[in-house]
């Protein structure tokens, strides 16, 4: 099954509204934005989620912009730790399964040295996480640009050797490769896992990746979502182009198509 939906539900008082636009345009998920702040109360996440469940909407969470496990600064870490931290919590009491995130910077490291980092740091994450039994998964997120750690390969593996799940960004593994991206054969290294979180915009790009977000190109969805079919993959889209909820809503008709 592939369940599409946009990205951000808004606050308490537009959420209500929000998910129910959502459920009424036969969209299966969303996913809740915390890129500047984690802007939720429990009592409010709690609220929000039981109205996502009775809508059978699933939920997830796209945490901070502001996350660097790779900084020689310890505090940048610690603070990027926390962060995710807190999306987790709040993500428990929402009922949202994903809690997507980029992991950070190469700098000044190798790869190597950047791999190793953040690894020991998802480790350190995961372990606290099931310490506490927040019924959330860690989701690094491959992204767009080169100087970002997030290769489609540095992303799968981490997640397997940290036990964490993981997110993939159709736009941004594009972006990253200056276009030249064989979506057929990205898939195909995604074929047996039971579920998989995914993102997916149009995008604008150059030499160095990623620049912007622009809407879906339909033609190029269509060939990744009968690929997806094609593989049994089961995964949740969210859609992150600018228009998220007219987006969604195209992606959803190119999927019952």
């Amino acid at each position: 099954m592939i369940k599409i939906g946009p990205s951000g539900i808004g606050g308490i008082k537009e959420a209500k509204k929000n998910l129910e636009y959502i459920h009424k345009n036969k969209l299966k998920a969303a996913e809740i934005a915390f890129t500047y702040s984690t802007y939720l109360k429990k009592e409010g996440a709690i609220e929000i989620g039981k109205l996502a469940k009775k809508l059978s909407i699933d939920l997830s969470i796209h945490g901070s912009y502001f996350i660097n496990l790779n900084s020689t600064d310890k505090k940048k870490v610690a603070m990027s730790k926390k962060r995710i931290l807190d999306a987790c919590e709040i993500g428990n009491y929402l009922g949202a399964k994903y809690i997507v995130f980029h992991p950070g910077f190469v700098g000044k490291s190798t790869r190597e040295e950047t791999y190793e980092n953040i690894k020991k740091e998802m480790i350190f994450l995961q372990k606290y996480v099931e310490d506490k039994k927040w019924d959330v998964k860690l989701a690094p997120e491959t992204t767009g640009k080169v100087s970002v750690f997030g290769s489609l390969d540095e992303t799968l593996k981490l997640a397997k050797e940290s036990g964490t799940a993981f997110c993939i960004d159709f736009a941004h593994l594009k972006a990253r490769n200056n276009g030249k991206i064989d979506f057929k054969e990205v898939i195909k290294k995604l074929k047996g896992y039971k579920h998989i979180h995914c993102h997916y915009s149009g995008i604008a790009y150059s030499e160095k990746g990623e620049k912007n977000h622009i809407p879906i190109e339909i033609k190029e969805f269509k060939t990744i979502i009968s690929e997806l079919k094609k593989q049994k993959i089961n995964c949740t889209i969210i859609c992150e182009a600018p228009d998220t909820y007219g987006d969604a809503i195209k992606m959803q008709n190119e999927n019952k198509s």
